[in-house]
């Protein structure tokens, strides 16, 4: 499956553990990530969720050929199961991102409590690039912290950015030397050893409150329209393109 999970010292690991594909997420993947956050809730002697990719990648996104074979279709996908589950785990989530962060491999970083990455880190949303669309609230949630213009470069151009970058804007807590974002990411999640978790669970919901019902209501409509982009002429040769190695070519369509 390519997940591998464990608690130590109150604080359970999500790894992205597929490095020979450059942790493209499979729909096994998000299963096991999406058991993992429900389990946590669940686990009284969890204290915070680490998310951590590999030395050299956090994740490149989906894996294409395994996305294609079965899209997502209905509310009960992998996928979306694991976004619901990151949006609805009630302790603390810290992200250490190392390399590239693609595509939702951004995008849930936007759910996470806290993010540290590393200073060779390229983060980028090349949806439209693909011919889809914004996922995982994305379209809500980086304008709020870019501002339109920003977030028209990195949701509509598919700029991709930097580490430095990501903390400017309020995507990511600090940008660190590469071998220090996974130690730094497992003290912050320690320290929630140290706090009352009530008092911490609530501080997250409270916190996330205002927002909840309009960011639901945003990933449920880009999900149905990133659905139907799936099947579109534009996203056939975007696929095709990353196939056949090549630029898609778009000068056809209207």
């Amino acid at each position: 499956m390519s997940i591998k999970t464990a608690t130590v010292n109150g604080v359970l690991t999500i790894e992205i553990a597929r490095p020979e594909k450059k942790n493209a997420l499979t729909r096994a993947m998000y299963q096991g990530m999406a058991d993992a956050l429900v389990g946590a809730n669940e686990d009284k002697s969890v204290r915070a969720v680490l998310i951590q990719g590999q030395p050299q990648i956090f994740t490149s996104g989906n894996d294409i050929e395994d996305f294609m074979a079965s899209p997502p279709r209905d509310e009960d996908a992998p996928v979306f199961q694991f976004m619901r589950a990151l949006l609805g785990c009630e302790k603390p989530v810290i992200a250490a991102v190392n390399g590239a962060a693609i595509g939702i491999g951004t995008t849930l970083l936007l759910h996470c409590d806290f993010v540290y990455v590393a200073d060779d880190s390229r983060l980028a949303m090349p949806f439209v690039g693909l011919g889809l669309v914004p996922e995982f609230g994305s379209s809500l949630v980086v304008p709020r912290l870019m501002g339109h213009v920003k977030a028209a470069e990195k949701l509509l151009l598919g700029d991709p950015f930097t580490g430095a970058e990501a903390v400017e804007c309020g995507i990511a807590n600090a940008v660190l030397p590469a071998g220090e974002v996974v130690n730094q990411a497992r003290r912050v999640a320690e320290r929630f050893n140290n706090l009352a978790p009530s008092a911490v669970r609530e501080s997250k919901r409270l916190m996330r409150a205002p927002q909840a019902e309009q960011l639901e209501a945003v990933i449920r409509q880009e999900a149905e329209i990133f659905g139907a982009r799936l099947r579109s002429p534009e996203a056939m040769e975007a696929f095709q393109a990353f196939f056949e190695k090549r630029q898609p070519d778009f000068s056809k369509f209207d």
